[in-house]
């Protein structure tokens, strides 16, 4: 069953076209990398699904919904949650106050409090919680917007280069989070650290020039002649 998926998705800025015809479908409960060179598409393919920006073309549907001119927020209310390439936590509020923030744009209830706590502690931040996040390394902000997304339980967590400025045992327990929160959810994992992808990812989706080159399994992918040629460095 597709949680995710698109039909001829185009979107085109003045003479650029960003991404390109694609038809991508995501079951429930897989965890999915979407990987390809740099200016492959793969953040305004995101964008795209998340909401915060429109299609020039195609559609975007969620379990079953056509989502496609649906605002990011209500996509939120919808069970979506995302984390972004560059960090956008609140740098005067405090760990706690950001997570509050993220669950309060799906959560209407009395115990956002011990939710707030639960995902803190989950994503490996139980000592911060009053810290400001200005105040978090790098590493730790990107720890924090994991918490932002986890705390909203949603039904599909994208996450666009979540590992970047993490260190190498931080990694080690993103890859733990990322396993424990597939129980409950669809994880799209966009991702440049191919170990990372390659660990973690039931299927792989190759992006490059803005339509998909190949999808696979990590095996499938690793060995795809047109993928080696493209991205991964082979012949």
């Amino acid at each position: 069953m597709s949680l995710l998926s698109t039909k001829g998705l185009t979107k085109r800025f003045a003479g650029l076209t960003a991404v390109h015809d694609v038809d991508f479908h995501l079951e429930v409960g897989r965890i999915r990398g979407l990987i390809g060179p740099n200016g492959a598409g793969k953040t305004t393919l995101v964008s795209l699904l998340c909401g915060r920006i429109e299609p020039s073309e195609g559609t975007v549907a969620f379990e079953g919904r056509d989502i496609t001119h649906l605002p990011a927020h209500k996509r939120i209310q919808a069970g979506m949650a995302y984390t972004f390439q560059i960090t956008s936590v609140f740098a005067d509020l405090s760990v706690a106050e950001n997570v509050a923030l993220a669950a309060r744009r799906r959560w209407h209830e009395a115990n956002v409090e011990a939710r707030v706590a639960e995902a803190i502690a989950r994503v490996g931040l139980p000592d911060a919680p009053q810290t400001p996040a200005g105040e978090l390394s790098y590493g730790h902000q990107r720890l924090l917007e994991l918490a932002m997304g986890v705390v909203q339980a949603p039904k599909l967590l994208i996450m666009d280069e979540p590992t970047q400025g993490l260190s190498d045992g931080e990694i080690a327990g993103f890859k733990e989070l990322v396993r424990d929160v597939a129980r409950e959810a669809t994880v799209l994992l966009i991702e440049h650290n191919m170990n990372v992808v390659m660990e973690l990812a039931d299927d792989i989706t190759v992006l490059n020039f803005g339509e998909i080159l190949a999808e696979g399994t990590p095996d499938e992918v690793r060995a795809n002649a047109d993928v080696q040629s493209a991205y991964l460095g082979g012949g």
